[in-house]
């Protein structure tokens, strides 16, 4: 079995006592992080080698964004840390590849902010970004696994409350054509594809009791190639670290894959 999880960890030297225990339970074999918000040099590399994941690739920005890789005895190679070749330096792509053929790749979507916003058009050129680049990363990689933070819930089910979301820049349109448009690639959303019926969320807003009265949304994600969705187990949202102190507003999502 190879486990696969993905965490939004809003802070990772804030919730890294968290994250350190709920590796220790959870024994993720590779771990993806997003809006880690610590630059490179200084990255908890130490703590992390000494719970097993010496392997990790990181890129980071000061108080903003940040994606990492971990990896438990598994080495990474054939890096990639931008999206495409534009002059872009906000940390959001990371993509490696691990033995066997595993190509893994975590993003952190732009949020978009507000739906009359240049930040929201940004965010759907975004998207159609990064569906070129995985159509490129699919002819290349069959075993291809993309997770993270995509700050779109793809239908009214994946939100608590849909009409006090209607319209925003996590349930727009334009936003969940771009999430098909990844799916029609022939990627799977591991969890729909586990639970066709489902009503689980991964995120919760800190205002308002919205964890207490399970007022979320579903905006984090894993996507498998056709070849890893044949193989998927079981996928479950641990929601335990998002009821712990101090807690990040998201909880990590994991997949469990059977793999020879």
């Amino acid at each position: 079995m190879l486990r696969i999880a993905t965490w939004n960890v809003n802070s990772l030297r804030v919730r890294l006592p968290a994250l350190l225990g709920w590796m220790e339970e959870a024994r993720p074999d590779i771990l993806a992080l997003q809006e880690t918000k610590v630059t490179d040099a200084l990255f908890p590399a130490g703590p992390l080698a000494t719970a097993g994941y010496g392997e990790l690739l990181r890129r980071g920005e000061r108080a903003y964004n940040g994606v990492a890789l971990l990896a438990r005895d598994k080495p990474f190679h054939g890096a990639s840390f931008r999206l495409d070749d534009e002059a872009e330096e906000e940390t959001r792509f990371l993509a490696a590849t691990l033995p066997g053929g595993l190509r893994v790749i975590t993003v952190y979507v732009p949020n978009g902010r507000t739906v009359d916003s240049p930040h929201f058009a940004r965010k759907t050129a975004w998207l159609k970004t990064l569906r070129e680049r995985l159509a490129q990363e699919l002819d290349h990689h069959p075993r291809l696994v993309v997770l993270g933070d995509f700050n779109v819930a793809p239908e009214e089910r994946d939100v608590a409350r849909p009409a006090d979301w209607a319209d925003s820049v996590l349930t727009h349109e334009a936003v969940r054509r771009a999430w098909r448009a990844l799916l029609d690639l022939g990627l799977h959303d591991a969890y729909r594809h586990r639970y066709p019926e489902g009503r689980d969320y991964t995120w919760w807003d800190y205002r308002r009791g919205a964890f207490a009265r399970d007022d979320g949304l579903r905006i984090d994600h894993i996507l498998l190639s056709t070849t890893l969705a044949e193989h998927l187990g079981e996928v479950r949202v641990a929601r335990a670290l998002r009821a712990g102190p101090r807690p990040s507003d998201h909880a990590p999502l994991v997949v469990d894959l059977r793999w020879d």
